[in-house]
């Protein structure tokens, strides 16, 4: 079991906005899933990884929707750095690994 969190280079986020954005999702995605208790009693694997865009990045949340993964997509407030509405990034799992790695395998860590 593992969780990824797929995030938007392009917006060239500070590191406490970076960190907040993969914390909602981290968090959204793993209440949505079925496997989420496995995966808390087994060290809560977890990678972050970078996506060119936005683009990139719906295209992943649509086939991680596609394939029945616990996904979420992550939408900023807008109080701080970045437009309110503004898709920061997308939260799969946890979930089996060869799963999320159909989907993201090719992605580099952020």
């Amino acid at each position: 079991m593992k969780q990824v969190i797929v995030v938007r280079k392009d917006l060239r986020l500070s590191k406490g906005k970076l960190a907040a954005q993969v914390a909602h999702a981290a968090v959204e995605a793993a209440e949505k899933s079925k496997w989420r208790k496995e995966w808390m009693r087994d060290m809560q694997k977890k990678s972050v990884l970078g996506c060119s865009n936005l683009e990139e990045l719906m295209g992943i949340y649509e086939e991680a929707k596609k394939t029945g993964l616990p996904v979420s997509l992550i939408s900023d407030a807008g109080r701080t750095e970045i437009p309110p509405g503004t898709v920061t990034c997308v939260g799969i799992g946890p979930a089996p690994e060869e799963d999320i790695d159909k989907i993201t395998g090719k992605l580099k860590l952020l």
